[in-house]
């Protein structure tokens, strides 16, 4: 099994000070964790959930692929990530296993992660992180 655990739920919202403020009224939910992600042009709070997070994400620029899917499908689940020992192997796994990547090799992410991207596409419907911690 490849699949290690569920890293976390990304949850796209418009407002992120709204959300983790709905989240922390709603659940007594707590931010873990808050980074903006230049590169993707988002920002995220994190709030643990046992060994997993819920990611609330934002756009910080209208070209993100959030401020996007935003703007077509407005606020909700936008992908699952899951946990992998090795964002490579996995990646290679599902492409030979017929998956369309996003990310064509692993990359940085936030809390200083390697993820890839894996189209929903292929994928049943699901768009797909892959997180090595």
């Amino acid at each position: 099994m490849i699949l290690t655990e569920i890293d976390h739920v990304a949850i796209a919202v418009h407002d992120l000070d709204a959300a983790v403020a709905y989240y922390a009224e709603s659940f007594g939910a707590e931010v873990a964790h808050r980074e903006f992600v230049e590169s993707d042009g988002v920002e995220e709070a994190l709030i643990k959930v046992a060994h997993s997070y819920i990611q609330l994400t934002a756009a910080t620029r209208p070209d993100s692929p959030i401020a996007k899917f935003l703007e077509r499908r407005g606020e909700g689940l936008h992908h699952v990530g899951y946990r992998v020992d090795d964002c490579a192997q996995a990646l290679a796994a599902m492409i030979a296993a017929g998956a369309r990547p996003i990310d064509e090799k692993p990359r940085p992410g936030s809390r200083g992660t390697t993820v890839a991207f894996v189209h929903p596409k292929g994928n049943l419907g699901t768009l797909v992180e892959l997180v090595q911690e």
